[in-house]
């Protein structure tokens, strides 16, 4: 690994703040607000994650965002790529006709949807987020895209919680990760 990419990725871990027993006790909640405010470590976020797509995707169509948070990065990724960047939000948040899916959270159930056009068949497409825990969220936004006919090129996110095996959720689809605990 070149020092300017682990220096690019230290200074992303260095602005992951740990928050314990939070949202309840027993959880360590990883905020990448400080990533937000300092302009340094938003711009070594998405240099990180744009030399992985050139290095890897030679044509991408489109970057998916999920709500809420990966349309922090999404947007960015998507303007340095000359790409377009398309919402999978919470049902009932979009105008317009939609296509959802159904999944399960840890603590009940939830409904992603993306508007019927946002997607043609075909297209390829990469998907972001802030943070994969159990996969239930970006597992969903998969199978929205399998509904919509994309070609799935792979799924990416700043945090990854190696212990909650969401990684396994998404199976066959690659993730990358910057900073994984």
């Amino acid at each position: 690994m070149s020092a300017s990419v682990e220096s690019k990725l230290q200074l992303v871990r260095d602005h992951i703040r740990p928050y314990q027993d939070f949202p309840k006790k027993g959880i360590v909640f990883r905020d990448i607000c400080p990533i937000l405010k300092d302009p340094a470590a938003l711009t070594a976020v998405i240099d990180l994650f744009e030399e992985e797509v050139r290095r890897n995707y030679q044509t991408v169509d489109l970057i998916v965002g999920l709500d809420a948070r990966g349309f922090l990065f999404g947007p960015l990724l998507a303007q340095r790529l000359g790409v377009g960047f398309v919402l999978v939000r919470k049902k009932g948040k979009l105008p317009g006709t939609t296509v959802s899916v159904a999944y399960d959270l840890e603590y009940g159930k939830a409904e992603a949807e993306i508007q019927d056009d946002a997607v043609a068949p075909g297209q390829k497409v990469l998907l972001i987020d802030d943070l994969l825990a159990t996969g239930g969220t970006l597992f969903a936004a998969c199978e929205l895209m399998k509904k919509q006919q994309a070609e799935i090129l792979g799924c990416m996110v700043v945090i990854e919680l190696k212990e909650l095996n969401g990684k396994d959720k998404l199976k066959p689809q690659s993730l990358f990760s910057l900073v994984q605990y």
